[in-house]
């Protein structure tokens, strides 16, 4: 049985007092709001902090404004935001990612925040304390190699949020608070490829907030691929949000891969090969292989590397074809339900 190591507790009552305490704590404290990833990964000592901070008690964290654009705290449970309302009717592409998380009970506990600050995974990394010593630790944890790709100084571990991908395509901006004072970031600036140093937020930040912007005339979406389709981590995620004109014109688009670099990122030469067309066959074609040719998987997540990267440009064109107006549930349940060997 892989137990806990041990460590102080913080509970705060307010997000000004989390901040001072993780200013006071330093570098060895961390973050706690769902828990569903940092405690096992505590349990495989992958993260061993001397104090863990709670969140769960800081009410700030748990708003939803709804306005001209939407704000969710980062202790947004991932079931409260696939089932708000306004989530899934203005923000379809949100809540079909927080949806497609895990199961319900680990929905029920872990957090949008907790989401978009998930740990990258790896084969060589996500095993226990005794499977790494074994091989000798790797380049993330304790270790100077990098076993998926032993020449490369930098660690590839995967980004496996699903949410960031969704949140990305929909030009969502966080809200970082410190005791020093906040700041306000495009999502996607706060990512790195880099699977050590894969956020931008520093260690005296709390991401407190999350702001969408006006959504009259977007539409979004989100597909996922994984192995079994009501657990796993994704393999590949396809986010997509488009305005269009009343004549089914695309005035804006922008399209965002997750699960296939250290970084879930914005392929902007596919908005801009949208913008000013209408969805025909053809140009879904053209627009999903450009975003095709974009994913690079490694082999350090679940399946064959290159039908990962084979398949990228089927899933956008579902995407794409669900904006579009098509009626996909039923390629949905085929991929939920199929037993990929």
């Amino acid at each position: 049985m892989m137990r806990l190591p041990w460590f102080g507790f913080r509970a705060p009552r307010s997000l000004a007092e989390a901040a001072r305490i993780l200013a006071e704590e330093g570098p060895n404290a961390m973050l706690l709001a769902g828990g569903t990833d940092l405690l096992p990964n505590m349990k495989r000592r992958q993260q061993t902090p001397a104090t863990l901070i709670a969140l769960r008690g800081v009410p700030e964290l748990k708003r939803i404004s709804n306005g001209s654009g939407m704000s969710l705290g980062a202790g947004v449970t991932l079931t409260e935001a696939a089932n708000a309302k306004a989530v899934r009717e203005r923000y379809t592409g949100l809540a079909q990612a927080a949806s497609l998380v895990a199961t319900p009970h680990l929905r029920n506990m872990a957090t949008l925040g907790g989401n978009l600050c998930l740990d990258t995974r790896c084969s060589y990394y996500d095993q226990s304390y005794e499977w790494r010593k074994a091989i000798e630790f790797c380049l993330k944890k304790d270790g100077e190699t990098c076993w998926v790709a032993t020449a490369s100084k930098r660690c590839v571990a995967v980004s496996s949020t699903d949410t960031a991908p969704a949140l990305i395509a929909l030009g969502a901006k966080v809200k970082l608070v410190c005791a020093a004072g906040e700041r306000e970031v495009a999502l996607e600036d706060l990512y790195r490829n880099d699977g050590i140093e894969y956020l931008t937020r520093r260690p005296d930040e709390i991401l407190a907030e999350v702001k969408l912007p006006d959504s009259a005339g977007w539409r979004s979406t989100y597909w996922k691929l994984r192995r079994r389709g009501s657990f796993d981590f994704p393999i590949l995620g396809v986010a997509v949000a488009a305005k269009f004109a009343q004549d089914g014109t695309i005035e804006a688009a922008r399209i965002a891969l997750g699960a296939v670099a250290s970084r879930p990122f914005l392929v902007p030469k596919a908005g801009e090969a949208l913008a000013g067309k209408k969805l025909t066959d053809e140009l879904i074609a053209e627009v999903a292989a450009t975003v095709g040719s974009r994913a690079k998987p490694m082999d350090n997540a679940d399946m064959d590397i290159y039908w990962r990267k084979q398949v990228t440009p089927d899933f956008v064109g579902y995407a794409l074809r669900e904006l579009r107006g098509e009626d996909m549930r039923a390629m949905r349940v085929r991929i939920a339900r199929q037993a990929v060997a």
